[in-house]
């Protein structure tokens, strides 16, 4: 149990934020060590953003060849799809991108221990290992990056079973022919969009009066609108109350009364935090009330070299802020003053189509402002009909005073994608004017961003001439 190392930085957790931070301190020149009880990448790598995002592809592919014919194409029989040859992509996608890390780790001299992380004093981490092992560790500065996980709500007794996590449907040996999505938010509505396009019958429960009731409300009465071409039953201002076992697999009684029969039910309504058994309290870091760490826009705890990144904070509940903020942290650890800046970061949702926004939603812009809308649907587009893709639209918020550009939310093909020519925007401060300026490539979808800056000044060629 002697110290074995000293490091300028050790850090808890080997997530995007964690493993992010780790290599960058490296590059700098520091002396660092990363601890992680499970796998490298954390939830995002291998329980989120990447496995969920290899299956909506296989699903939306299946999705295109059903539909063959648009495109000219007539297949000798029709597709059928492979849910384990899908989860075998999957996992052969996600241990490519774990076993880079390990080799990143290598070339930049990060050291990766294996175990479970503990503040066991101002400048000492303890590793615990699967046998009880323990090592000391001691540190300049410590970062814990421990992320967070799926909330355990009693009146859903999690089973694995029949009542599920996103985590325990990234390894369902067979999809059920209906399941019940309790939670409205991303992960319920990106499950929801890539599970109908299987052919799985869905029914949403959102307590909201709206899906996706954080992004602005024109998008969420698009993607309710693409929801029910795909045939998947919402229900808003509703909770679920109880459920129980029913003839199907699961019955769920409703607060409006109805009653819903399905296999099995996923719960999608939200994130615990990642801060205990690991000395946080005995060392005096002050947590938040909902048990997240509290920290100051340089990622310091009150416990001098102590910092905290990510997910754990309770800011903002996103890989590539976790990313962000870990290039806060180790810029302070390494003597640098930095702060956390997230003007125009942008918000990426996977659903089908896909949700895209940055900025102001219009009701929070409203209050500070006196706004204007410009619109641009992906109809009126050349490379959507091109692509067989013309659900959504483009929406611009602008400030009619200053005309600063003030948000900017994408429903569509590859919204993911082209939000970010709107978050540049916004980062840097421009105008909408100077957004509807930037001279966009053709036949691309980015154009649509272009469009609903114009039309926002009336200027848009591609719309017909609004009266009154």
């Amino acid at each position: 149990m002697s110290v074995i190392e000293s490091y300028k930085i050790v850090i808890i957790g080997g997530g995007p934020g964690g493993y992010t931070a780790a290599i960058r301190a490296a590059i700098k020149g520091a002396t660092v060590a990363v601890i992680e009880n499970r796998e490298l990448g954390g939830v995002c790598l291998n329980r989120g953003c990447i496995p969920s995002k290899a299956l909506i592809a296989s699903a939306v592919q299946y999705d295109k060849m059903k539909h063959a014919e648009a495109f000219g194409i007539k297949l000798a029989v029709p597709p059928v799809y492979d849910w384990t040859a899908m989860l075998a992509r999957k996992d052969k996608i996600v241990g490519g991108l774990v076993g880079g890390i390990g080799q990143l780790f290598k070339s930049h001299g990060v050291t990766h221990y294996q175990g479970w992380g503990k503040i066991t004093g101002p400048n000492q981490v303890t590793v615990i290992d699967e046998a009880g092992n323990e090592t000391k560790l001691k540190a300049d500065h410590i970062i814990v990056a421990t992320g967070s996980r799926a909330i355990n709500i009693p009146a859903f007794p999690i089973d694995g079973k029949r009542i599920l996590t996103s985590d325990h449907l990234l390894q369902l040996a067979h999809l059920p022919e209906s399941i019940l999505i309790i939670g409205a938010g991303v992960i319920g509505c990106e499950w929801a969009s890539m599970l109908s396009l299987l052919e799985v019958k869905v029914e949403m429960v959102e307590m909201m009066d709206r899906a996706l009731p954080m992004e602005d409300p024109n998008t969420s009465t698009l993607i309710e609108r693409e929801f029910k071409k795909h045939k998947i039953a919402l229900h808003t201002k509703t909770k679920v109350e109880s459920i129980s076992g029913g003839p199907s697999g699961i019955s769920a009684k409703l607060s409006s009364g109805k009653t819903i029969d399905a296999n099995q039910a996923l719960v999608s309504v939200g994130r615990a935090y990642n801060t205990q058994d690991m000395g946080l309290e005995e060392v005096g870091v002050e947590l938040n009330p909902n048990g997240s760490i509290k920290t100051g826009a340089d990622m310091r705890t009150n416990v001098k070299n102590v910092y905290a990144i990510g997910d754990v904070r309770g800011e903002i509940l996103l890989a590539y802020t976790a990313v962000h903020d870990g290039s806060v942290a180790v810029d302070n650890c390494l003597g640098k003053k930095a702060a956390k800046n997230y003007l125009g970061v942008p918000s990426v949702i996977f659903t089908h189509p896909e949700v895209g926004s940055v900025g102001y939603r219009e009701p929070e812009a409203a209050k500070q402002f006196d706004v204007a809308i410009g619109k641009f649907p992906m109809r009126a587009l050349g490379k959507a009909h091109a692509e067989d893709e013309i659900a959504g639209e483009v929406k611009v918020i602008g400030d009619k005073k200053s005309d600063k550009l003030l948000g900017v939310h994408a429903v569509g093909v590859h919204a993911a994608e082209i939000i970010h020519v709107a978050a540049l925007a916004i980062n840097r401060e421009l105008t909408v004017t100077q957004l509807g300026e930037l001279i966009f490539a053709h036949p691309v979808i980015s154009e649509a961003i272009m469009e609903a800056a114009h039309d926002l000044h009336g200027h848009s060629v591609h719309l017909a001439k609004k009266r009154g």
